[in-house]
């Protein structure tokens, strides 16, 4: 209060004596004096956000800073002392649903969300709950969501935070009460848009995306004022209808890449994730996603490039316009998005200093980009990867491999798989080593085309079969082929130099993928697994220093933060994330779920409430088996069409969402009421009367009967 009287004093002191003869003198003064005021009142500004690098006290944006390298200057807790970390508190989400998101500390409050799109205050000296915001997400929203019903944060400016929901709203809130200022609807009502990511602010613009490429969807990117909600721009990332007026001239350049009805199938494109700011160059960076339907084919049956699918593209923030684009994967056809983590840095390339842009997007290609102009500069594989041999810096387009082309018939095993050698989880940048530390996945997936494809907006579509359909119809040559692929993933977290396109170490995850990563100057590599370890690594070795069992999976990524002299780091834990991607390992690997947060600082050792022992699932009796061949290849087909995204490929679910070859016998006989009249709809499970037949119902319920015979069989041999 004493700094806001003194402030106020020199103002007033300033506007007696300018008197009204230099107004623009005056207007100056006054604007450096609510700067001064803003930061008093813990206000979020454009200087703050501007230069949040050489504040260590708080996480004021996503990624700490604009830049997005997830690099803390705290150096308290070291490499020397970190073996003395402990928990400080702790802070259980109402829930066992997965959390993906990344916290924001802003002058002793953290805030951060948990599924649903709910918002939560917390006294980061404490661990209480100040204050909770549900924005009552329509639970039927669900059905869209490809991968859970996950939230990765909020963004603030001002006093407000600002969340996106699942069902498409844009929320400003009072950072003090948690009180709703305003509401917009980003999607017009319209589904099957949904919104995961969290969103950034730039100079007084909230910017959101959102997601649904598969469901028919197409992409945008939109700027509402921070104050009012008002909406400034959209871009648009594919082109629409032809036959009318294209949105800009860089849609209308765009259309030549694709031929067919492709606006039909809604494009896909979606800016779910990745945003990164240059204030300097003022460009805004969004990763884009991948086509919809996955298979070329039949979204842009002549081929070409479609863009801007798999993109990354430079936009002016003041107005949406498009600057330049660098296509990963031109004519996507394997879901390798380009949504994945983007980090910014200055890095000295041959002698020279760069202003650099740096992805690892799924398609498994490391890419270093002039972010000035978008020109490539380097593009080296970091996973294994099957589907192209190289990036070829001349034409800097990558040399696709024949026999990855499913797409022209004939079914192929392409690595990375869908999940990505990098997915959501963000990678992070120490510029002290030059070295980005990326949680990666080597897996392999086989794709094919889907013959029988159908497409239904709201659905599933993606013209391809990735659920073994072409597999011999015996469970033992079924099982065999989802053991072989879950046997040859691997998850890992490897430091790679940029710079020279190499490998520096790794770090071989035992059980689960790796989550989200932060670097700090203490020499340190932060991270979580799917095992429920919480690890500290050596930033130039990577041999683990410490470790914490957190009593669930961690996908999320660590924030690091200093008050009262003390550095703290905090991550969230709980397993979240896409069935139809871990259905196939789950039987292998099935995480407990506690939500929480969890906060450490150096001297303090709490400890977590012991874990009840889990009671093993027993799986009842299944119905009889009476059905034909042809019901069950039916049954196979609409299951991996409409139910594998959220109850897992082939019927193995994550666990988030219910098992269905566990269903009991009151289960079964209300399959119906379930499945096509919605009996769980505020559950998130919708009636699907609309978009399935009771012939289709019943093959799917047959398939489903058939997969809990062949688990009792697998069980019982062994």
């Amino acid at each position: 209060m004493r700094h806001r009287l003194v402030s106020l004093l020199a103002f007033l002191v300033c506007l007696a004596a300018c008197g009204g003869d230099d107004q623009a003198a005056l207007d100056v003064t006054k604007a450096k004096q609510r700067a001064k005021l803003d930061v008093v009142e813990g206000m979020v500004t454009k200087e703050r956000l501007t230069n949040a690098d050489k504040d260590t006290a708080n996480w004021l944006t996503h990624g700490r800073t604009y830049d997005e390298q997830r690099y803390s200057p705290l150096a308290q807790i070291t490499s020397a002392n970190v073996s003395q970390l402990g928990l400080a508190w702790y802070f259980d989400l109402p829930t066992k649903r997965g959390v993906e998101a990344t916290p924001l500390v802003i002058d002793g409050v953290m805030y951060t969300t948990g599924p649903w799109s709910i918002v939560y205050a917390i006294d980061v000296r404490t661990g209480h709950q100040i204050w909770s915001y549900d924005p009552q997400v329509d639970r039927s929203w669900a059905q869209y969501a490809c991968c859970d019903v996950v939230n990765r944060g909020v963004a603030a400016w001002g006093k407000r935070i600002f969340v996106g929901t699942l069902d498409g709203y844009l929320v400003a809130l009072d950072a003090e009460s948690g009180a709703e200022v305003w509401r917009i609807d980003t999607i017009g009502r319209r589904p099957p848009y949904t919104i995961t990511g969290a969103p950034r602010v730039i100079k007084g613009k909230v910017i959101i995306g959102n997601g649904g490429a598969e469901y028919g969807v197409r992409g945008y990117v939109t700027a509402y004022d921070a104050d009012t909600g008002r909406r400034v721009w959209r871009t648009y990332t594919v082109p629409g209808d032809p036959s009318r007026p294209f949105e800009s001239a860089a849609l209308e350049k765009a259309a030549s890449t694709w031929t067919g009805e492709w606006w039909k199938f809604g494009g896909g494109g979606s800016v779910w994730d990745s945003m990164a700011y240059d204030p300097q160059l003022d460009l805004l960076y969004i990763g884009v996603g991948n086509g919809g339907p996955w298979n070329p084919k039949i979204r842009s049956p002549q081929g070409g490039d479609n863009l801007y699918l798999s993109s990354i593209v430079a936009l002016r923030p003041d107005t949406g316009d498009y600057v330049w684009h660098y296509q990963t994967t031109p004519g996507d056809a394997w879901d390798y998005t380009a949504t994945q983590h983007m980090v910014l840095a200055d890095v000295v390339i041959q002698k020279k200093t760069r202003k650099v842009l740096m992805q690892a997007p799924k398609n498994g290609f490391f890419y270093v980009l002039d972010r000035s102009n978008g020109e490539l500069i380097s593009a080296k594989n970091y996973v294994p990867v099957s589907w192209a041999s190289q990036v070829d810096l001349a034409t800097r387009r990558p040399t696709v491999n024949a026999e990855a082309r499913y797409y022209e018939g004939q079914p192929a095993l392409v690595r990375p798989s869908a999940a990505g050698g990098h997915n959501w989880q963000p990678m992070a940048f120490d510029p002290k080593v030059r070295r980005v530390f990326i949680p990666t996945t080597d897996s392999p997936s086989v794709y094919a085309v889907d013959k029988q494809f159908d497409f239904k907006l709201g659905l599933w579509n993606t013209g391809t079969d990735l659920a073994f359909l072409n597999m011999p119809e015996e469970p033992d040559k079924l099982e065999e082929a989802l053991a072989q692929t879950a046997a040859l993933s691997s998850n890992a977290l490897v430091a790679w130099d940029p710079v020279e396109q190499r490998e520096i170490w790794r770090y071989k995850e035992e059980g689960g993928a790796g989550g989200g990563v932060l670097a700090t100057a203490g020499g340190l590599v932060l991270q979580g697994n799917g095992s429920g370890e919480f690890a500290a690594f050596d930033t130039s070795t990577g041999r683990k220093l410490w470790r914490f069992d957190a009593q669930s999976a961690i996908m999320a990524a660590p924030i690091s933060f200093g008050i009262d002299g003390n550095q703290y780091i905090s991550v969230m834990s709980g397993f979240g994330g896409a069935a139809l991607i871990a259905g196939p390992a789950m039987d292998r690997h099935r995480p407990v779920n506690r939500s929480r947060v969890l906060t450490f600082r150096l001297g303090i050792n709490r400890q977590l409430p012991p874990i009840e022992p889990e009671v093993p699932k027993l799986q009842p009796e299944p119905p009889p088996e009476s059905t034909t061949a042809d019901q069950i290849s039916t049954g196979r087909r609409l299951y991996s069409a409409r139910c594998a995204v959220c109850h897992g490929l082939n019927a193995v679910s994550s666990g988030l969402i219910p098992d269905l070859r566990y269903l009991d016998a009151n289960g079964h006989k209300g399959w119906d009421g379930v499945v096509l009249f919605g009996a769980k709809r505020t559950t998130g499970m919708p009636g699907f009367d609309k978009l399935l037949t009771e012939d289709e119902t019943d093959a799917i319920h047959a398939y489903v009967i058939r997969r809990a015979w062949d688990l009792k069989r697998a069980t019982a041999k062994q």
